[in-house]
């Protein structure tokens, strides 16, 4: 208590002066360490379309740069969409957020509607998917509609205006960040979604950007990804698997395993007994559950051979590991909710008429069908959501930008990447051979790439090679 209590103290003489509404705090990382920090927040409309619009609070946390001639303040955008800019401090990325202290202020955003700017209730429907009798697709669909439906009624009544939850709005934000930090300009670091949000702020507030660093590039036209992709990158994951002689006789050919299981469960589906609270209930296991279980654990490479093994270990007849992955997903028994920031920023973004009816005849074919993208079943469920084409197409701009791409990237695909900041006129590409969804932390070399490029250097290399996870 007495060392945080000096680093305090220190904060507060010895740090750059606190702006507007923040307040000097002691941040602690999940690993036990500490940093002096400000917590701070601002106020916006909720929707900037409606002049009566509420405001809400956008909140984050500043950590001071230890530069003598700090550049523009650094904002993190977190993926999800969803995800907190201020949890993602406190774990594994703790010590690359003060690695990038070295050039500026690094702010740790929660978006709106996430984490501490979040003030919209989760919202948990009556709309229950039935256990032990098979649901065809369509009825699934049907049930997720109805549900959202009911989440539309309560977020109203509780004074929500669900068409403030979109990219555009999230980019003003950033606009309004920019002014109350009292800074001419900001730099953008962002992963997944926040790649999305930051290319959104490129073609909106282009003339308040300095620099840009996005991971897993996910374009504004790339919101639903590809079936096609998708088994292109069992391919590449293949070729990763044979490269370990064991590995390559346990899983000879993964899209013929993940096939062959597919076709059993459509002709007999699987009952299993999965714990619910303190009680065991019976579950009717259909394929739709096996394709959104693989859709959601394929980001990294690891996830995905966890799960291949499931998949192996159903094909010869054990279901006990699979009951055990199934209560990690949740409550089967739960009725369906939603969190109102990632379901409306996804179906803002949305898809053209052209990519929708492509995406859903390569879906199918493919392995994981349309599953990979639950939101495009929801299209249109939100009138007057859908931000359109001109938010779609790409951004063009001179601004530099950093673009780092894992090779075993199962939900983002290296090529997409290249589509989406194909307009970036300045753009550099930084290949992690082997590193998936999740790159940053996987090699020392990451970092190294990005305080390069944050001091404007030649960048040492455009490929980093890292170790498979297996």
């Amino acid at each position: 208590m007495f060392n945080k209590y000096l680093v305090l103290v220190f904060s507060i003489f010895v740090m750059c002066e606190a702006v507007e509404a923040e307040e000097a705090i002691v941040f602690e990382s999940a690993s036990g360490k500490t940093t002096a920090a400000f917590a701070g927040e601002f106020y916006v409309p909720e929707n900037r379309g409606e002049p009566d619009s509420r405001k809400i609070p956008i909140r984050y946390v500043r950590f001071p740069s230890t530069s003598k001639k700090p550049g523009a303040p650094i904002v993190y955008l977190s993926g999800g969409p969803g995800g907190s800019g201020i949890q993602t401090a406190k774990y594994r990325r703790f010590s690359l957020f003060m690695e990038m202290t070295k050039h500026a202020d690094v702010i740790a955003l929660d978006q709106r509607g996430t984490g501490k700017s979040n003030d919209i209730p989760h919202c948990q429907s009556n709309v229950v998917v039935p256990l032990t009798e098979a649901t065809t697709d369509e009825a699934y669909f049907e049930l997720q509609r109805l549900a959202l439906e009911q989440c539309l009624g309560k977020w109203k009544k509780q004074g929500v205006d669900i068409h403030g939850y979109t990219t555009v709005e999230s980019a003003r934000d950033l606009e309004d960040l920019r002014i109350h930090l009292g800074a001419k300009k900001i730099s953008l670091w962002g992963i997944s979604y926040g790649s999305h949000l930051a290319l959104a702020a490129l073609k909106y507030i282009g003339d308040s950007i300095d620099r840009v660093m996005i991971a897993t590039v996910e374009g504004l036209d790339q919101t639903i990804k590809m079936p096609a992709r998708t088994d292109a990158y069992f391919d590449r994951l293949q070729e990763a698997i044979n490269s370990d002689s064991k590995l390559k006789e346990q899983l000879p050919d993964i899209k013929s395993l993940v096939r062959r299981v597919h076709s059993r469960l459509d002709s007999q589906p699987l009952r299993l007994n999965v714990r619910s609270g303190e009680d065991e209930v019976e579950v009717l296991l259909v394929k739709r559950d096996l394709q959104q279980m693989l859709a959601a654990t394929i980001s990294d490479p690891d996830g995905a051979l966890r799960m291949l093994r499931l998949y192996l270990a159903v094909e010869q007849g054990y279901t006990a590991p699979l009951a055990e992955v199934m209560q990690r997903f949740g409550d089967v028994t739960a009725p369906i909710s939603f969190r109102a920031m990632p379901v409306a920023m996804d179906l803002a973004s949305g898809q053209s008429e052209a990519r929708y009816a492509e995406i859903m005849s390569q879906a199918k074919t493919s392995l994981l069908g349309s599953f990979l993208n639950s939101s495009i079943h929801l299209t249109g469920a939100i009138p007057g959501l859908d931000l359109g084409e001109d938010f779609r197409s790409a951004p063009v701009s001179d601004i530099p930008t950093l673009v780092l791409r894992g090779s075993l990237d199962g939900r983002i695909y290296p090529l997409s990447q290249l589509e989406a900041t194909s307009g970036l006129k300045n753009r550099q590409v930084v290949d992690v051979i082997n590193a998936g969804h999740n790159l940053f932390m996987t090699s020392p070399e990451v970092a190294q790439t990005m305080n390069e490029f944050m001091r404007g250097e030649a960048l040492t290399k455009t490929t980093i090679n890292v170790d498979l996870p297996w």
